[in-house]
């Protein structure tokens, strides 16, 4: 590492940057673009995400009271201007930054391969599908209509639980059902796709039947099915039934032909009873019942990147301004995972955060900002203190 590398430089620099070099010239990111490159413009939206600006002209004024400082930490424009930003915003693809977010998500996850699930040892790959709404102005973002009074954006995730990567995301209008986001899925034979009730489309989950993949979700109160067999458990650890079962619904038995397994649970710490469906008859009933349970790891995710991740209130109005936005606050969520598994940091991506948000102008190792110095001992040093008992 070069000696008196700003801590923003050295962070950037686990960018791929030939990657994001094919990205831009995918869309034609830099036609006619004289001083302000497409890595500059991600420069300035990965600064405003690690340091919570609220605003273009936040971003400016922070940057120009460094603009000796600019060159040295990756940007090439000489002064940074708020009209600038708002241009590229604009009218520069989104398509940029999401195709450059999907292969950091790449790395991300060869990463994080080897992370096992506590009480899931075993299974390869596990994924928690889920959505989260953005709410808007509607009289701001007409584009992004969602209801009578108000506009919004639907966050469409499939995080792989090894590591808490998102490796699908799909940014849509707020009045795209959750289920609809299933056919633009590929699935994967062997995974694990945990989900709610809300994607309880029989036909489609069919497709991941199909496919070789396995299923958990909650089954509709008004769900009809004729049990075929039961299998003993043990009702002290909270479970009720595990029976093989058929639907007799007229729709549902059409969607779905082949025999499906539901697992009733009662939860000691809330009282509730949930019912689970799969089309996994090789593992344990109580194993089910877990992998569920790890699907409120996606909400966490969503609830993390709202409250440390500027995606609620928005630089730009337009649709492209948005998405790109969006995009690149993924992008440093991910960017973030990559330092803190490559450099071992043992501290949380919020700690991480937090640190980095006030260290990123110094000239020092991003590992000695985690690590503990022991402190030195001052038994030996002569103290000036007087003792009140002499």
């Amino acid at each position: 590492m070069p000696l008196g590398q700003y801590v923003f430089s050295q962070v950037m620099d686990h960018l791929p940057l030939t990657t994001f070099r094919r990205c831009v010239e995918r869309y034609t990111g830099e036609r006619k673009v004289k001083h302000f490159s497409c890595l500059d413009q991600f420069l300035c939206l990965a600064f405003a995400q690690l340091t919570w600006r609220e605003s273009l002209r936040d971003i400016e004024a922070c940057l120009r009271a460094q603009t000796s400082k600019l060159y040295r930490m990756g940007f090439r424009c000489p002064r940074v201007s708020r009209n600038t930003m708002a241009n590229a915003n604009a009218v520069r693809d989104w398509r940029i930054y999401a195709d450059f977010a999907q292969h950091l998500i790449a790395m991300a996850r060869e990463l994080y391969i080897d992370e096992s699930l506590p009480g899931l040892e075993g299974l390869d790959t596990v994924y928690a599908l889920d959505s989260s709404t953005i709410d808007l102005c509607l009289s701001v973002f007409a584009w992004a209509p969602f209801r009578s009074t108000k506009a919004a954006v639907k966050l469409h995730t499939l995080l792989d639980l090894r590591g808490n990567i998102p490796s699908f995301i799909h940014i849509s209008d707020g009045k795209m059902h959750d289920v609809n986001i299933l056919d633009h899925l590929t699935p994967e034979p062997g995974a694990f796709y945990v989900m709610d009730r809300g994607y309880g489309d029989f036909t489609r989950l069919a497709r991941l039947d199909e496919a070789g993949s396995f299923f958990v979700t909650r089954a509709k109160s008004n769900m009809k099915a004729r049990r075929r067999y039961s299998r003993p458990v043990d009702r002290s650890t909270g479970l009720i039934c595990d029976q093989t079962i058929m639907l007799t619904g007229f729709y549902t038995r059409q969607g779905f032909e082949n025999p499906l397994r539901r697992v009733k649970f009662k939860d000691a710490e809330t009282g509730k009873t949930l019912v689970f469906l799969t089309n996994n008859f090789a593992l344990s009933a109580m194993t089910i019942a877990q992998l569920y349970k790890y699907r409120w790891q996606v909400e966490l995710f969503f609830k993390w990147i709202k409250q440390h991740l500027r995606i609620k209130a928005f630089f730009g109005t337009s649709e492209n301004a948005v998405k790109t936005q969006i995009w690149s606050a993924i992008c440093v969520y991910v960017l973030v995972a990559i330092v803190k598994k490559r450099l071992a940091i043992p501290a949380s991506l919020y700690e991480i955060l937090q640190i980095l948000s006030l260290a990123l102008f110094e000239k020092t190792q991003v590992l000695s900002l985690f690590q503990d110095w022991p402190h030195q001992s001052s038994e030996n040093e002569p103290s000036n203190q007087l003792n009140l008992f002499d």
